[in-house]
């Protein structure tokens, strides 16, 4: 008996989803962003705990926004507790793109902390899409314990992220300007500049913020 040409279009999709190629991959999953079919989800997020490509990996998440957010922000939540990073920071990714805000408080200060620069960072720009109107301090103080952390990216998600919260961050960050830690104080007070002058780069922020401790004042000025 012939398999009905729809089953077979999904087995080869989900073939498709597994193959050794990435371009066979990519191929695959445009093709059921394409022709969303809640069939895919659970194999979707399957793949993005485990897909090695970055290309195929944010097609994955084209994909799943591409499906009713009912049916897959609580599979993407789930996927929040995972003991594994990429499914953490993919999963967060995608909640992101999907902007769902009932997804809000599973974007715990677990994850906002996460030790993983990734998942911090998915997190963070996450956070910035989902936080309800009103909750924002709350959020600024918390992203905030996180400046200084990491090298120039995770820093420079980390201020976009918090300049993206606009002027309600300003007290996070004057707390921090007087910081013990000169990478605190130097993240702070470029954070500031960026908040003041968006145009203003990130590596001319920090340098500006090095002068400025040096001087011994503390940015707030202007």
């Amino acid at each position: 008996m012939t398999m009905p040409q729809e089953n077979a279009n999904t087995i080869r999709a989900l073939q498709g989803l597994e193959n050794s190629s990435p371009s066979v991959r990519l191929q695959a999953t445009l093709a059921v962003g394409t022709t969303p079919d809640p069939r895919f989800i659970d194999k979707l997020i399957e793949r993005c705990a485990i897909e090695p490509d970055f290309y195929v990996r944010d097609m994955l998440t084209w994909a799943l926004t591409r499906h009713p957010s009912p049916m897959t922000v609580p599979k993407l939540v789930d996927e929040l507790r995972s003991e594994h990073a990429q499914a953490r920071s993919q999963a967060l990714h995608t909640l992101s793109k999907i902007g769902d805000r009932r997804a809000w408080p599973a974007i715990t200060r677990a994850l906002l902390t996460d030790p993983d620069d990734e998942v911090a960072r998915s997190a963070w720009r996450a956070a910035v899409v989902l936080v309800p109107e009103g909750e924002e301090p709350e959020l600024a103080g918390v992203l905030a314990t996180q400046l200084g952390r990491g090298e120039r990216e995770t820093q420079l998600s980390l201020s976009r992220a918090l300049v993206a919260l606009g002027e309600t961050i300003e007290p996070a960050l004057r707390a921090a300007m007087t910081d013990l830690d000169p990478r605190v104080r130097h993240h702070a007070i470029a954070t500031g500049r960026l908040l003041r002058d968006p145009d203003a780069g990130f590596e001319y922020a920090i340098e500006e913020a090095k002068r400025v401790v040096a001087l011994g004042t503390t940015g707030q000025e202007g």
